[in-house]
């Protein structure tokens, strides 16, 4: 449970970030950016590896670059789900998903695999 809490904020981080960053990405409250954390991770649990098996072709015709098209119609879903949560449109989409990506992963780098953070030691 602690590693589902802290891979959570992780997601509302990145989100935030990506609504002080990128313009055209607005969310009104911090309680909408829980929500959308939230919501960001069930979408892409459930409906992302659907969505990814039936535009494999044009993924390995693109040498995947149509992930970063797949990553923004699932910020664009999730944007429609909530009314708090608005995007402008395609682009905004793009670069929100790019920042959301980047800094969920950047964060990530500080969490072990079960959640726990970890604490790196260099000799």
């Amino acid at each position: 449970m602690p590693g589902f809490v802290i891979r959570l904020l992780i997601c509302a981080l990145g989100l935030w970030v990506a609504q002080a960053i990128v313009p055209g990405v607005r969310i009104d409250d911090t309680e909408t950016i829980f929500l959308a954390a939230l919501l960001l991770g069930i979408v892409n649990a459930v409906v992302r590896p659907i969505a990814l098996f039936l535009t494999l072709p044009i993924t390995v015709v693109t040498l995947g670059l149509f992930l970063f098209v797949l990553n923004a119609a699932m910020l664009g879903l999730v944007a429609s789900l909530l009314s708090g949560f608005k995007i402008a449109g395609f682009g905004s989409a793009l670069l929100g998903s790019v920042v959301v990506s980047v800094t969920s992963w950047f964060a990530s780098q500080y969490v072990g695999p079960k959640g726990n953070v970890e604490v790196m030691e260099r000799r």
